[in-house]
């Protein structure tokens, strides 16, 4: 546990966080009594990301006003407000709202300082958005009901007559959706389609969340579901009684794709020096042994290790599908979602 951990919900109650309704945001930058702040966009729940920002403020003395969505939302806001928008800073759930924007030419390109500490792979090719924390898509499973060696070798398996009702998704969730991109990158369209086809027909059971999965799977109403694998880490820290595992697909199936939190500075921000500090901390050894520590994510910058009982990165069979590219299709693969019926 870290020096800050999960007890900084509890010790800064009265937050520093302010977070904002729809339409409620203002402008940002220095106020008049000469207060620096930013407005961030975060498709990271004040939950997983608030207390970091809460730090960053405590320590920096600068504000920060959030607005708290899904993140392929915000990044759909963020394309419809253009240069007029008070964002100055994105934190994306996953790449593929990320790369939408830089597709659009919103994003600036941020410092070699920022870019070196975090791996190529874990970075736009262009240097306009950086991962700050990693994880895997996983099969989390009932371990009461099902054995190892009755695991389904692929997320393919899925739509099989065995799974029918069993299986929980969150068809909304930006992960899943970056997820299904992969999957047309990886498999092609008609594949994919035909997969979320065969879901919707074997009635998988849909949430509004990778959480709330975790929590309809130990309430005995799925038995297995699609989920990144911190979720149920964290239930387990919780709860180790709990019934759910998390289960990573082998071989190079797309359902074993890794994904990364990723964080970028507005092309029209004012306060692009604060945002690339905010960026910065994010970065840092104390942000990323939280993520590790508190989180169960898999830090991303140089000189932090995961949690002992996570496996290392680079020994996870996972797909290759290009991150920055994940943002292309994103329009088209909320399309194709929407088009089988999972997407209410």
């Amino acid at each position: 546990m870290t020096s800050f951990g999960r007890t900084l919900t509890r010790a800064f109650s009265g937050t520093l966080v302010t977070v904002l309704a729809l339409g409620a945001l203002a402008g940002c930058g220095s106020s008049d009594e000469g207060t620096s702040s930013l407005t961030v966009y975060s498709g990271r729940s004040e939950e997983l990301i608030g207390p970091l920002l809460d730090r960053f403020t405590q320590e920096t003395g600068i504000e920060v006003d959030v607005r708290y969505a899904d993140s392929p939302d915000l990044a759909l806001l963020l394309k419809e407000e253009g240069d007029k928008t008070p964002a100055d800073m994105f934190i994306s759930q996953s790449p593929g709202a990320m790369g939408y924007l830089d597709g659009n030419e919103l994003l600036n390109e941020l410092p070699e300082s920022i870019l070196d500490q975090v791996p190529a792979r874990f970075r736009a090719p262009d240097g306009t958005w950086v991962g700050i924390s990693g994880r895997i898509r996983t099969l989390v499973y009932n371990k009461n009901e099902v054995k190892p060696s009755e695991l389904p070798q692929s997320v393919f398996d899925l739509t099989e007559p065995k799974y029918k009702g069993k299986v929980g998704i969150a068809p909304n969730n930006s992960s899943f959706v970056d997820f299904v991109t992969a999957m047309r990158e990886i498999e092609g369209d008609a594949s994919t389609q035909k997969w979320l086809d065969g879901m919707k027909a074997n009635d998988v059971k849909t949430y509004a969340d990778n959480t709330s999965i975790v929590q309809a799977l130990n309430r005995g109403e799925i038995t297995f579901g699609l989920v990144n694998h911190y979720y149920n880490e964290i239930a387990k820290a919780a709860d180790p009684n709990i019934v759910s595992e998390n289960f990573i697909f082998p071989n190079h199936d797309v359902g074993a794709l890794i994904l990364v939190t990723a964080a970028a500075v507005m092309s029209a921000s004012d306060e692009v020096g604060l945002a690339e500090q905010l960026v910065d901390f994010l970065l840092s050894k104390e942000s990323q042994t939280f993520l590790a520590d508190d989180e169960f994510e898999y830090p991303l910058a140089a000189g932090v290790e995961p949690p002992l009982d996570l496996i290392p990165l680079d020994e996870i069979e996972a797909p290759t599908a290009k991150l920055s590219s994940l943002g292309d299709e994103l329009a088209q693969t909320r399309l194709m979602i929407q088009k089988s019926g999972l997407e209410g």
